[in-house]
């Protein structure tokens, strides 16, 4: 019998839909149990989590968090439990919507009159993850130079600390377009462009491909810069070793691991391991 009251779950912006989902699960089962939920981008939770913050269920959106930022003194143990990969999300107001396909998205982009956005790199691994796409599609298009153009256009003012920010303002017609993961797109109902294999990032099969792309970001400590290298999109989740609620914590956890936490993954637009 779970008797703990309150469950703390602190989660990646892009597993929201799932996460609270799965919440309600868990409280149909214990009624008697809170269940309090705050999102963020994943390297900005991690980091909380190192600066003392107490959770009982982090969920973030790159597993390589766990093992750079905290393993092993603040997680021992976490569990890949789907992937995913980036899409161009837009809305049917968007300017260049009626042409743009998987051959001139960057054409599109670069027209003046038209705004996209991604997430911080430092923040929230949507962001890096949208910068190694930019370098992997320089070379796939033979496009050289893509990777400053794209960089160079998109503003300061359409970088947002999480990617679920982001496809909220492509719903309400801020951004034309965004570089988003697919379960984002899915979760708002924005329409997508699905982007070539070799650069979208989906597929373990050409992990060597995604590879050869590298992102600088800031390490654990002040003024330290770390490089990430690209990899197929995971997601992952872990129960912190200062947990306060372990027991509710691990029943949470075989809800989202077990047979109907892979439906809603599912239905989210992930594809559940």
């Amino acid at each position: 019998m779970i008797n703990q009251r309150t469950l703390n779950i602190l989660h990646a912006g892009a597993l929201r839909k799932p996460v609270v989902e799965c919440a309600k699960l868990l409280q149909e089962a214990h009624p008697e149990v809170d269940i309090s939920m705050e999102t963020y981008g994943s390297r900005a939770c991690a980091r909380q989590v190192r600066e003392g913050k107490v959770v009982d269920v982090l969920a973030l959106a790159d597993p390589m968090l766990f093992e750079e930022l905290l393993g092993p003194d603040y997680v021992d143990k976490y569990y890949i439990f789907a992937n995913d990969q980036i899409v161009l999300a837009y809305n049917e107001f968007s300017r260049g919507n009626g042409e743009i396909n998987s051959h001139n998205w960057y054409d599109i982009l670069l027209r003046e009159d038209v705004t996209f956005g991604r997430s911080n790199q430092n923040l929230d691994p949507c962001g890096y993850r949208t910068l190694m796409v930019w370098q992997l599609a320089e070379q796939y298009y033979q496009q050289e130079g893509l990777l400053g153009k794209l960089d160079s256009k998109c503003n300061k003012e359409w970088i947002y600390p999480k990617s679920y920010d982001l496809a909220s303002d492509v719903l309400v017609g801020k951004l034309d377009y965004a570089f988003e993961y697919l379960c984002v797109a899915n979760q708002f109902g924005l329409k997508h462009l699905t982007l070539p294999e070799k650069i979208n990032l989906s597929n373990p099969a050409n992990a060597l491909d995604y590879g050869q792309a590298t992102v600088s970001l800031q390490g654990k400590n002040s003024g330290e810069m770390i490089t990430i290298v690209g990899a197929p999109i995971e997601f992952a989740i872990a129960i912190p070793k200062n947990s306060e609620n372990p027991e509710l914590a691990q029943a949470f956890l075989d809800l989202m691991l077990g047979k109907k936490g892979q439906q809603l993954l599912e239905d989210c637009g992930l594809i559940p391991y």
